[in-house]
């Protein structure tokens, strides 16, 4: 049975700005092959077990041919496999999608199409340009800096671009900008129209520069300014200044470093991205769910949670036995922090008790404020310290522990460790995340060290390195604010 293919624009390089269909399609795909330039958050929705191909062209460094990649779509596709071609930008917007869809055609493979958003409009946009402009600009045209070499002579008509009464979008020409500016004065354009261009447009290290049609090649080279790289020449160039907003955001050109497990690292560096960091996921646990059967909740008349993992698992084991949050009615829920509380409301479950501490200390406090219980179950992970349990013992309760996962190494490549090390920000959520990086990296980070709370803090004590900004709320938005705070100090 033949498979499909589906051509996807991973847009241009910013991961918010991929489509839902693309996403839902990198997490269905048994086969990726995606170009240089696709950034790693957009190849974390894969599964596991697909298989990525990195099928990009690198300026000076032998590549794949382009009948090489139909090659390759083809014989995937007839194996039965479903195919992803992930390409920068739009597929069909100087992407060779075109191409690529006649080679499936001929080939009497399935294939569809998904558009992606693309640079020549993006880039700009992130720079305070607006490619079009009621005042300014009634027409755009999009054009390529780079002709294929083996055409017998330019298709480009430079005569026709310079009179061209509007914006020119000119897409990876910025080596070629010296000739691509002569041609354009040669043939009339005038010199002293603005002219922008657009460095890694999108991402957080995105640079502008600005100038005129006359001067934009020699202050792109003075900027050593590289590929990938948009160039927009036109009145709403002169935009750029005025209507910049890239650079305003609060952490721009500052990067962070995630250490947290890779399937909770998301939420923390969506977060970050939207203030303008770059963000270094360098997940150092993994966390591990331990086997076993969903206990008979209605046993107990307290239940404490003391993590979101632990949340999350817990109910896993209830929808394997055909049960629901149903199974907590009758019990006081306690959530040891506002994390782990809003993974309860998550399910359904309002805690009823949640201490200002995010500690196991702090949760002991506001549980002595209760009458004790008779019974008490506490989900946690297989490492967590003993505080609690042994606190309610001490209270007279039966205590049962329901170890439901262990944290354990996850191994960071050199590039990872390397560039964590470098970032102005390395956060810690949790002591496991302390050792096991520590343990990695063979050593503390030169940058300023996040912690998420008190006992993670002490963790990092105990290794040698003094946190230098501590949440004071300890979940992911108690990061946040403590990052920020310390960015405008």
């Amino acid at each position: 049975m033949s498979g499909r293919v589906h051509l996807v624009g991973a847009g241009p390089g910013d991961p918010g700005l991929m489509t839902a269909r693309a996403l839902e399609l990198i997490a269905a795909a048994d086969v990726i092959l995606h170009d240089r330039l696709i950034p790693d958050a957009a190849l974390a929705a894969a599964r596991p077990d697909a298989d990525l191909v990195d099928v990009g062209k690198r300026p000076g460094a032998p590549a794949r041919s382009q009948e090489e990649i139909h090659r390759l779509l083809v014989e995937h596709a007839r194996a039965g496999r479903m195919v992803v071609r992930l390409k920068g930008g739009d597929p069909f917007v100087f992407g060779r999608g075109g191409e690529e869809a006649e080679a499936l055609r001929a080939a009497g493979v399935d294939y569809e199409v998904v558009p992606g958003v693309t640079a020549g409009v993006a880039a700009p946009a992130y720079a305070g340009i607006p490619v079009t402009h009621r005042d300014a600009a009634s027409a755009v045209a999009f054009v390529t800096g780079h002709e294929d070499p083996d055409k017998p002579e330019p298709a480009l008509d430079w005569a026709a671009l310079a009179r061209f009464p509007g914006t020119l979008v000119l897409y990876m020409g910025v080596r070629q900008l010296p000739a691509i500016a002569r041609r354009l004065l040669d043939a009339g354009r005038d010199p002293d129209e603005p002219a922008a261009v657009v460095e890694r447009g999108t991402l957080p290290d995105q640079r502008t520069v600005t100038g005129t049609l006359a001067t934009i090649a020699e202050r792109t080279a003075a900027a050593d300014v590289g590929p990938p790289a948009v160039t927009v020449v036109g009145p709403v160039a002169a935009l750029a200044e005025r209507l910049a907003w890239l650079e305003r955001r609060p952490l721009h050109g500052r990067t962070v470093a995630v250490t947290r497990a890779r399937a909770q690292a998301s939420e923390l560096a969506a977060r970050l991205r939207g203030l303008g960091a770059a963000v270094v996921e360098a997940p150092a646990i993994r966390v591990v769910p331990l086997p076993g059967e969903a206990p008979d909740l209605g046993r107990y008349d307290l239940i404490c949670l003391t993590s979101p993992n632990g949340v999350r698992l817990l109910f896993e084991r209830l929808r394997a036995a055909g049960r629901d949050a149903r199974a907590l009615a009758g019990a006081t829920v306690a959530a040891i922090g506002p994390g782990t509380a809003g993974a309860l409301r998550e399910h359904g479950i309002e805690p009823e008790v949640v201490p200002e501490r995010s500690t196991a200390e702090g949760l002991v406090e506001a549980l002595a404020e209760r009458s004790p219980p008779a019974r008490a179950l506490v989900a946690r992970a297989r490492e967590a310290r003993a505080v609690l349990p042994d606190a309610l013992r001490e209270r007279g309760a039966e205590v049962d522990v329901l170890e439901l996962y262990e944290t354990v190494a996850e191994p960071l490549d050199g590039d990872r460790l390397a560039a964590a090390r470098e970032a102005d920000y390395v956060t810690f959520t949790s002591s496991s995340t302390v050792r096991f990086y520590f343990a990695a990296a063979d050593g503390a980070p030169r940058g300023r060290i996040v912690s998420i709370g008190p006992v993670t803090s002490a963790t990092l004590r105990e290794h040698g390195a003094e946190p230098d900004v501590e949440a004071t709320r300890h979940d992911v938005d108690g990061v946040v604010e403590a990052i920020l705070r310390d960015a405008v100090r």
